[in-house]
């Protein structure tokens, strides 16, 4: 069995005088406006549970004052839980101080910001070299290092310049090279693209795709953009009041939301370009189905209609990786355009296609 590379376990965190207190009343149901007015205290997070893969990149979203810019800052220590456990393969971390939480930020962790933190004195290829340089790297070593990433991230040429004569984009580069020249085993990305323009956005998160491709790294990433979310995701996490309101793939959250919080978040949405020909397909090969060719697993529903020529009695084989996989018909294609009636009373906690709030806790 995979291991979660990051697995966080009934993880709490109150804000007040004496949070460690008020945990009881808040695991007896006490809300947050109630906690607040009686006892003076805030939840921040309550009882989260989530598995994050290694290699994936779990992105983590939700209103402002959802609870996901506090929960990524309790992943690397800067704010610690009241209580709950948080595993990096397998040791938890939680309560790391001192020398082993330095070690913890230098090598293990990396982080990116929204306002790119870059140091204002320094020229480029030295905040690339600053994380490496902090943990007491080799001169030769990091300057070498931060030059290969300074050339991969499209820099070159831009060296020996300062922070302040690069664009937003190209700051934002720079602070991706840092990160990755740290060569850690997770990257922190909080907000990371919202402060750039939209098509600078588009770029940015075109090439961090790009980049995951053949580096895997571990990525966590907060925004309060879906269409963000749903581009660069393979586990999403939608977060509400500080509580985990739905996880899961994020075609099967723009499928099957799993209350009318979610489903307002995914409603307007363009679903032909979001959701993939994989998503709507049967599994398994249907002898006579009467296919018109094929379509790749990956193609998203707006190139299957083209190939279609809006013909509702198509279909076509779905193929991942040359291989066949499934049909996809057209009626069904059409279907999925249209957003899901959430009806509560139909909804059930056992049902498969759902993926609901109640979270799996550690065994």
């Amino acid at each position: 069995m995979d291991h979660p590379k990051i697995a966080i376990r009934n993880l709490y965190k109150l804000f007040g005088s004496n949070p460690e207190a008020m945990i009881p009343y808040v695991k007896s149901g006490m809300g947050k406006a109630e906690l607040l007015k009686e006892h003076a205290h805030v939840i921040g997070l309550q009882d989260i549970n989530i598995d994050m893969r290694r290699g994936d990149i779990t992105v983590i979203m939700g209103l402002s004052g959802s609870g996901k810019s506090t929960l990524i800052r309790h992943l690397n220590g800067l704010i610690k839980p009241t209580t709950g456990d948080i595993l990096l393969d397998g040791t938890n971390v939680a309560r790391y101080a001192g020398a082993s939480l330095r070690e913890l930020r230098r090598f293990r962790m990396s982080m990116v910001f929204q306002n790119f933190a870059l140091m204002p004195h320094m020229r480029v290829h030295e905040n690339v070299e600053l994380a490496q340089r902090v943990r007491g790297d080799d001169e030769g070593d990091a300057r070498k290092n931060a030059l290969e990433w300074i050339e991969r991230l499209g820099l070159k040429g831009f060296e020996r310049h300062y922070p302040h004569q690069l664009s937003g984009g190209m700051q934002q580069r720079v602070g991706i090279a840092r990160a990755l020249a740290s060569n850690s085993d997770v990257m922190l990305m909080d907000e990371a693209f919202s402060a750039l323009d939209p098509l600078i956005r588009t770029d940015m998160q075109n090439l961090l795709l790009d980049l995951q491709k053949d580096l895997e790294k571990t990525i966590v990433f907060i925004t309060h953009d879906l269409d963000e979310s749903l581009k660069i995701a393979d586990h999403l996490i939608i977060l509400k009041d500080g509580v985990v309101v739905q996880q899961g793939e994020p075609q099967d959250i723009v499928l099957n939301p799993a209350d009318i919080y979610v489903r307002k978040f995914v409603n307007d949405i363009n679903r032909g370009r979001v959701l993939r020909a994989e998503s709507v397909m049967v599994p398994g090969i249907i002898e006579g189905a009467g296919t018109s060719g094929a379509v790749d697993a990956d193609d998203n529903l707006e190139t299957v209609i083209a190939r279609s020529d809006g013909d509702v009695g198509k279909a076509f084989v779905v193929t991942r990786d040359g291989i066949p996989a499934g049909v996809i018909r057209m009626q069904d294609v059409f279907k999925a355009l249209v957003p899901r009636r959430f009806d509560q009373e139909q909804t059930s906690d056992n049902s498969p296609a759902i993926i609901t709030q109640r979270q799996e806790h550690a065994s």
